[in-house]
């Protein structure tokens, strides 16, 4: 698929973001993108960095980082798509790392903060 490179690898574990933030910040789901490997949080994060990168880059296509869950997303054609090509490892955060997470910076009232 054009504007996919599997070669790519992720940026790191979590969303690229909200790590660098002071205080970093906390995430819901993560979102890899298949371009260039930037993980984000997703939508129903408070910071919806993985659809930001997207408008920033025009890079079109993410992966779930989640275990488990290997669709892709088309920002452009705001579609999904069950199955895509193979991307370089690891292919979702790691398994002992919560959703949402990372466990030590998520509120007592994290449900409240997500977005719709």
């Amino acid at each position: 698929m054009e504007g996919i490179d599997p070669g790519a690898r992720p940026s790191g574990t979590g969303c690229a973001e909200c790590e660098a933030a002071n205080p970093p910040g906390w995430w819901f789901h993560l979102r890899r993108c298949a371009h260039c490997g930037h993980v984000g949080c997703c939508d129903s994060s408070p910071m919806q960095h993985a659809t930001a990168h997207f408008q920033e880059t025009g890079h079109r296509f993410v992966r779930s980082f989640e275990p488990g869950e290997e669709w892709f997303w088309d920002y452009r054609e705001e579609a999904l798509h069950e199955n895509g090509p193979a991307l370089a490892a690891p292919e979702h955060h790691p398994l002992e790392q919560t959703a949402p997470g990372p466990s030590d910076r998520v509120p007592e009232d994290w449900t409240e903060r997500l977005n719709a």
